[in-house]
């Protein structure tokens, strides 16, 4: 008996869903069905790129399911281009989502309760999650990896936990680029206590400051 095909999650519905080579009849050459879930994962791995871990959290399937997904899509796309044919996006087993107002969980690099200077070598992560009435909801410690946090996988780690953004006070652009394909905002310039840092910025986001999803200087 075939196992069932989890629904995957999607954030993105087209309105345009049929894409025709310029030259010819429509369809004259044959045409390709590319799948809702198929252009979901071409958006977040070519558009967004993000690593296929982090996209696969966001379409809540397998790391595995999703590079099947994103291979199948890429070879789709690849036919129509070269073979000039029409371009149908059709079908797949899908649900649709809306993105999330309110940031679920933020995470803050700290040292005795206070914002630390360095990502890369903060004693410990204050991951503070936020209901959708921005109330603080749980808080917890992790503690960072010895070395280089964005060699030992804590991005990866964060992503799993449903981190939406990184409040810090200094954090280098290499590691931000990875904390961003990751699917993690980064926010540079908090100071004080780590719980005061992760307020100030979630009473900002719902006032619609310019600190809201993307990432500061």
């Amino acid at each position: 008996m075939p196992r069932p095909i989890t629904e995957r999650k999607i954030r993105f519905n087209p309105k345009i869903r049929i894409f025709s080579p310029q030259g010819g009849l429509p369809g004259e050459l044959g045409q390709v069905s590319l799948s809702q879930d198929e252009l979901e994962a071409i958006r977040l791995a070519d558009l967004e790129g993000l690593y296929q871990q982090a996209a696969a959290l966001k379409m809540g399937i397998s790391r595995a399911t999703f590079g099947r997904i994103v291979e199948s899509a890429h070879r789709k796309v690849a036919d129509a281009l070269v073979s000039g044919k029409q371009l149908h996006i059709e079908g797949g087993e899908v649900v649709l989502e809306t993105e999330t107002e309110v940031p679920a969980r933020i995470a803050v690099p700290t040292r005795a309760d206070q914002v630390d200077e360095h990502f890369g070598h903060c004693e410990y992560l204050t991951v503070i999650s936020f209901g959708s009435d921005g109330r603080i909801e749980s808080e917890e410690r992790i503690d960072a990896p010895g070395g280089c946090a964005c060699k030992t996988g804590l991005p990866a780690r964060l992503a799993q936990m449903g981190v939406t953004h990184l409040v810090a006070c200094h954090v280098g652009e290499g590691a931000a680029r990875v904390l961003r394909s990751y699917g993690i905002a980064v926010l540079r310039g908090a100071c004080g206590s780590a719980r005061a840092a992760a307020r100030a910025f979630m009473d900002d986001y719902l006032l619609g400051g310019s600190r809201g999803p993307a990432d500061s200087a």
